[in-house]
């Protein structure tokens, strides 16, 4: 049960002798009996007004509500030896180079430990030990973040003060981040700002859309790097500088402009592009975060940094240039 609206049941006299536990189950779509005895248990549900055990027989007649969700636990992250590159480090900070097809962090409503495994976090945890608590026990150290397929720099706070002084900077825009991305087509202004307001999309909840009023703000800019005619189609790479950091802002905004970002298909781009000798295909979003700019939280020194294409996208983009028409 996880709604907030409360939830009544008659038991009929053919649910004699059930126990309430069964009977909820049965009940409930899409709710595990482990689900319906923690409800139970902590006093969500009653049974003629009064709480009552899992086990209890049922006689028929009684009302069994339901009158709020059960109260999970909060998944903590767990360290994992997994090998990072870290590009930086001090005793309040450090930034890390995070490969494509790796989550920052576990789901807030992730409560199987295989779904608390292969983060962000759990290699951070292995590595430094503690990081801040002020994103919570699920992120740990984490003040921003960059999509499971989008590679690139973060940086990850390793006491509350500096996580509290980082998350000022990025409130108040001054962390600059420089993304590179190959998208498909040409895009015809040398360079561009997109300032479309951003929301979840009412169909698909795993997308965002700029197609819907009373988003959140989000400003993009972008300047093209090189644009690509080539034997698999044409392409633009782009220098792209976000002044917001929306939910998959960058590729939302590319795809509303009719180009979405190479391997983003999600967003609209195919899977496949076709050229001589058959097709090829990126396993990965062609979005990768270059440069990180902000100022130490402790000594208001200037940071910069920067990594280049990992080896995926070097090779993707080379073959594509290779067959320049």
């Amino acid at each position: 049960m996880t709604g907030a609206s409360p939830d009544s049941f008659s038991v009929l006299v053919k649910h004699a002798g059930t126990r309430l536990d069964q009977f909820l189950a049965a009940k409930i779509p899409d709710v595990s009996r482990a689900r319906v005895q923690q409800l139970i248990e902590q006093g969500q549900v009653l049974v003629d007004g009064k709480t009552a055990k899992p086990s209890l027989r049922l006689r028929g007649g009684e009302q069994v509500r339901v009158i709020g969700p059960a109260k999970l636990a909060p998944l903590r992250a767990i360290p994992e030896d997994i090998p990072i590159d870290i590009v930086y480090e001090d005793d309040d900070l450090a930034v890390v180079n995070k490969p494509a097809g790796m989550m920052v962090h576990a789901g807030a409503g992730a409560t199987e430990d295989a779904r608390n495994r292969g983060t962000l976090v759990n290699a951070l945890l292995h590595r430094f030990g503690q990081l801040s608590d002020a994103g919570g026990e699920l992120r740990p150290g984490i003040v921003h973040r960059l999509d499971k397929e989008t590679s690139g720099l973060m940086v990850v706070a390793k006491n509350d003060e500096t996580h509290r002084k980082l998350a000022a900077q990025f409130a108040g825009r001054q962390v600059k981040k420089t993304y590179i991305a190959l998208v498909h087509g040409w895009v015809t202004a040398d360079q561009g700002t997109i300032n479309r307001s951003i929301s979840r999309d009412s169909v698909r909840r795993v997308r965002m859309t700029t197609r819907r009023a009373g988003g959140r703000e989000a400003i993009t800019h972008y300047r093209v790097e090189k644009r690509v005619d080539s034997a698999f189609g044409k392409f633009t790479l782009l220098q792209i500088k976000i002044d917001t950091g929306r939910t998959h802002q960058i590729r939302v905004h590319l795809s509303s402009l009719g180009h979405p970002v190479v391997g983003d298909t999600v967003y609209g781009a195919p899977v496949q592009v076709k050229g001589p000798g058959g097709a090829m295909s990126l396993a990965r979003n062609f979005l990768h975060a270059g440069a990180l700019e902000f100022h130490h939280p402790r000594t208001g020194k200037l940071l910069s940094f920067a990594r280049g294409l990992p080896g995926e996208l070097e090779g993707f983009l080379g073959t594509v240039q290779g067959s320049e028409l």
